[in-house]
């Protein structure tokens, strides 16, 4: 985990507990700022630090050695990736990226200069959908969308809700992990993963290939619902997640329930579609 660090960053972090680190924000010629239990605070070289002018300051460089270690030490060989914002490392980890984009229309040509990078770190939480897998799927499988505002934690609850069906149906799993961050973790042993591809021909080719019985994806946007409803169509259900606030803001209303996250792993409520339509 986090192998891609460069030395100073990594040596801070040895006295950091990495079970509670859900997020690092590493910021060129800025402070190094960690979100540990939920709670942003600064790193130093003895890890957490409430005082700023204690904290670690990352370089234009490191940030750049980051990406660079982060690809395998080969960018080119992520530059679709890249285009889009983010990067993957070995662990799953997810790496967003700003600067300087270089553009032709509508077209992301390059990333010229890094200024800030978003890593986020994927934790597995047994049992941390027990709840959503009880209102939900205990009298058999639906199709249902996790909403709430970014760093909820939708990704760990998908993840494990993957496992539980896996273990408790049986079903087969298609996990469509189009930015490589879904599937680090535990999904269950007939789950079946396919990385890096967009979610309308993941699910296209994985419907003809696979056979699921159940489709699971991360962060929908509003383009990818048709991919959605088709699956539906074909006799499949269908987990998901999105970046929403509320149930009414969900462009298509094709779920059997609605689970909406007041807090990080915090089901606020259970929504059926019955109630969305009235």
């Amino acid at each position: 985990m986090l192998e891609f660090l460069p030395p100073r960053l990594s040596a801070a972090l040895r006295h950091v507990n990495l079970n509670l680190l859900y997020e690092l924000r590493v910021r060129a010629d800025k402070p190094l700022v960690a979100n540990l239990g939920g709670t942003f605070c600064y790193v130093g070289e003895n890890g957490r630090t409430t005082q700023r002018e204690a904290a670690l300051v990352p370089t234009e460089k490191e940030l750049s050695d980051i990406v660079f270690a982060a690809s395998g030490y080969s960018v080119y060989s992520v530059s679709e990736q890249i285009k889009q914002g983010f990067l993957t490392g070995a662990a799953g980890e997810r790496i967003g990226i700003a600067g300087s984009y270089v553009c032709e229309g509508d077209r992301v040509l390059s990333v010229h200069t890094i200024t800030s990078l978003c890593i986020r770190v994927p934790h597995a939480i047994p049992g941390c959908a027990e709840r959503i897998y009880t209102d939900c799927l205990s009298n058999g499988i639906c199709s249902l969308l996790l909403i709430s505002p970014p760093g909820y934690g939708k990704t760990t609850l998908l993840r494990d809700l993957s496992r539980l069906v896996s273990l408790r149906m049986r079903l087969n799993i298609l996990v469509c992990d189009e930015r490589g961050e879904l599937s680090a973790g535990e999904l269950g042993e007939t789950s079946d993963v396919m990385r890096f591809s967009d979610k309308r021909t993941a699910f296209s080719a994985g419907i003809r290939a696979m056979r699921p019985d159940l489709i699971v994806t991360d962060e929908l946007q509003t383009e990818d619902y048709a991919a959605v409803r088709r699956a539906q169509e074909s006799g499949l259900h269908v987990f998901a997640s999105a970046h929403l606030v509320r149930v009414a803001d969900v462009p298509e209303k094709i779920f059997d329930r609605y689970v909406v996250l007041d807090g990080l792993g915090t089901v606020g409520a259970v929504i059926g579609a019955d109630d969305v339509m009235a």
